[in-house]
């Protein structure tokens, strides 16, 4: 279930590239969040808890605010090829902040996977003819850090409240921290279409209320590494869409990168199982298990 979210997100920059008026980034992240915060706070009817406001807060910048702004600007401005690449780095990033703040250093199968899947994306993604653009390459990489921080975070200060409240103020700040800066960034809104709106609406109820519901339900489920991990499925849906429904062409390298990528999720989402968990999948000889 939590994989789908990234499956979701990774239809964001073809959803942007072909169905979005242009060049207002910040504009459809205000739009993706705003109103899957109001729908989702408004359905849960439970207000945050005084002590975990500012947590909130620091949450909803980095998982919402920042990272969907980055994100856009990534993907208006990058082939989505490159911008997602460059964001596959966040399962690292995760890994290294456990290691960094609580001691935690990381199975060897899961660094080596995690390398694996960057290298797996770079086969897949990058061509010599890839056009680079810096502004682009600091925001899928700002917005991969501000996600990888916000994904680790969001396990250490879990509050006691249900995930779909705690989903929905996350949006619903993020969505509001985002208002000056879209007035303030982005020119106003031409005259929207039917494909407009209805892009629009995919992304918000689909993109941040579906999407970001699994996510903060994996996170409190799983360990923070198994779940970053699974964002580099997001980069590979993008390039299967691409292909699909743009016709962009996939080399066989690109198709040794994509079984590389797949190869390294399933990998790291092995190594982080709980010990007791994998001994339970093996039981001992004359030791009957119960149905």
């Amino acid at each position: 279930m939590t994989a789908l979210a990234p499956i979701i997100w990774g239809s964001t920059y073809i959803v942007t590239t072909e169905w979005l008026p242009p060049d207002r980034p910040v504009t459809a992240a205000l739009l993706r969040a705003l109103p899957a915060g109001l729908l989702l706070t408004l359905y849960s009817r439970r207000l945050p808890l005084r002590g975990d406001l500012l947590r909130l807060l620091v949450l909803a910048a980095l998982n919402i605010a920042c990272f969907q702004a980055l994100l856009f600007v990534a993907a208006y401005r990058l082939p989505g090829g490159l911008a997602a690449v460059l964001g596959a780095i966040q399962p690292l990033l995760v890994m290294a902040l456990g290691w960094g703040v609580d001691g935690r250093r990381p199975a060897h199968l899961a660094m080596g996977a995690g390398v694996l899947g960057v290298v797996g994306m770079a086969a897949l993604l990058l061509s010599p003819d890839t056009t680079w653009d810096l502004l682009g390459i600091l925001a899928a990489l700002g917005g991969a850090a501000a996600m990888a921080l916000g994904t680790f975070l969001a396990q250490r200060w879990r509050p006691d409240a249900p995930v779909l409240a705690f989903t929905g103020w996350q949006l619903l700040a993020g969505g509001v921290m985002l208002v000056p800066i879209a007035f303030w960034v982005d020119p106003p809104l031409p005259d929207l279409t039917g494909t407009h709106v209805a892009a629009y609406a995919y992304l918000s109820l689909g993109g941040a209320l579906v999407a970001y519901t699994l996510w903060f339900r994996g996170i409190e489920r799983l360990p923070a590494v198994a779940v970053s991990s699974l964002g580099l499925l997001s980069p590979l849906t993008a390039v299967v869409l691409g292909w699909v429904l743009l016709g962009q062409s996939l080399t066989g390298l690109s198709m040794m990168g994509l079984v590389t990528v797949l190869g390294s999720v399933v990998a790291v989402q092995w190594a982080t199982r709980p010990p007791g968990e994998v001994s339970s999948a093996k039981p001992t000889a004359g030791h009957r298990t119960r149905p």
